[in-house]
């Protein structure tokens, strides 16, 4: 055997396994400050919507599916800032030259981060809305009247798709920006800058009403927050997700793989 595949041997015996690799990229989700208050706000901030549903909500209005409204809110922003940061730590924090040395696939880091931040997401939305199923027991409770349960699990699931996809997209920003603060401005303009603008372009342009559900990435994704989807509806989820989620995320995990780590 020749020294260079001894030596390539030894870094393979060496180089940690993806379940390691998971591991550590979950910790460096918590093990600094910013980060444990950034996770720890998806409960806090739960907590808050609720009480703030039982304090101004009216008796009549005091549903599950005003709860999970409620709580939902913050998710839709928290979210993708955490899958932001997950992936723009090791440049903004210059952290990256000792990651990629330690583990030189960059790809295994990559797809670690992503699942990741998905398996955040997954176990944290029931959580919150456990919290908001509380709420309602105790809010109409206080009120005196039955509580309403007008969530159906097909549409709790269409929720957490579309924190998913939330996510997902700050994951996207987060490969190709590369940098915290410039990939968390650009998913305020992505998220609330843009959808203004195409609603104005709908609601004046009737060629554009027609074809928004199908180049209109937010428009599609917000049709599973309003219940079931037709199968059109998720036909254009689908041709808007290649186009602004699948597509830019693969040219970003190119980038990655390519660029200088400084």
């Amino acid at each position: 055997m020749t020294a260079i595949a001894v030596q390539e041997r030894h870094v393979d015996r060496r180089a940690p396994r993806p379940p390691q690799v998971l591991s550590v990229e979950l910790r460096k989700m918590f093990d600094t400050r910013s980060g444990f208050w950034l996770m720890a706000s998806i409960g806090i901030l739960a907590l808050l919507a609720t009480g703030a549903v039982i304090l101004f909500a009216p008796d009549d209005e005091l549903t599950y599916n005003s709860f999970a409204a409620a709580i939902g809110v913050p998710m839709t922003i928290i979210l993708p800032i955490i899958a932001i940061l997950s992936v723009t730590g090791e440049w903004s924090q210059r952290s990256g030259l000792t990651t990629f040395t330690l583990v030189p696939h960059r790809g295994r880091v990559i797809a670690a981060k992503a699942l990741v931040s998905v398996g955040v997401a997954v176990v944290s939305i029931p959580l919150a809305f456990a919290i908001g199923a509380v709420g309602n027991l105790v809010g109409t409770a206080i009120a005196g009247v039955d509580p309403v349960w007008d969530l159906s699990f097909a549409n709790f699931l269409n929720i957490v798709l579309a924190n998913v996809l939330g996510l997902l997209v700050g994951f996207m920003l987060g490969v190709l920006i590369r940098s915290s603060a410039g990939a968390i401005v650009a998913y305020f303009v992505y998220s609330f800058v843009l959808p203004t603008l195409a609603m104005l372009l709908a609601s004046s342009q009737e060629w554009f009403r027609d074809l928004q559900p199908w180049v209109d990435f937010n428009f599609a994704q917000s049709a599973l927050f309003d219940g079931s989807l037709s199968s059109q509806e998720w036909a254009q989820l689908g041709v808007t997700s290649l186009v602004w989620l699948v597509i830019p995320t693969a040219v970003g995990v190119w980038m990655v793989m390519r660029s200088e780590v400084k």
